[in-house]
């Protein structure tokens, strides 16, 4: 049975999209933290690209510099919009195909070498996926006065290429 993969990849496809509107929106150099915020984008996919499956499978992306992936740790390579875009594709679609892999059952199984199982797994990169768009967005809508779109899967048909709501 898939009726509760199939729930979770309409939510998860509407995160990444949520993801996706901040970074069309969004000062990348704006500081959060002292570190510029296209880091927190990077901090934040990086994360849905290890911890959404198994964080003790996993290689690095192509793209990567120890540390990259923690935005308080210096870091000499900067990636443009165009990769990190192109980076939450990657991991749209991989988190996509993972979801259509697995059955409802095996949410409650533990990955090999995991403490966690794939349904914490996920829920724990929902939660932060939400925070980090959550956070972005908010510094948009001070910065500009305008607040960027946040869609749901009720809403993720309707969106027309809309980025701020008016």
């Amino acid at each position: 049975m898939r009726k509760t993969c199939d729930m979770i990849k309409k939510q998860t496809d509407a995160n990444f999209v949520n993801l996706i509107t901040a970074v069309k929106t969004y000062d990348r150099t704006a500081s959060v933290c002292g570190a510029p915020t296209w880091r927190y984008v990077y901090h934040t996919v990086h994360s849905a690209d290890k911890w959404f499956f198994d964080p003790f499978v996993y290689d690095e992306p192509k793209q990567y510099e120890i540390g990259m992936d923690d935005p308080d740790a210096p870091c000499d390579m900067e990636l443009s919009d165009e990769q990190l875009l192109e980076y939450i594709e990657k991991v749209r679609v991989k988190n996509a195909d993972y979801l259509d892999s697995l059955t409802d059952e095996q949410l409650s199984e533990y990955p090999p070498k995991c403490d966690m199982t794939r349904l914490e797994l996920i829920l724990m990169q929902f939660r932060h996926i939400s925070f980090h768009t959550g956070m972005i967005n908010g510094q948009t809508a001070e910065r500009t006065g305008r607040f960027p779109i946040y869609v749901s899967p009720l809403t993720l048909n309707q969106l027309d290429n809309e980025l701020y709501y008016e």
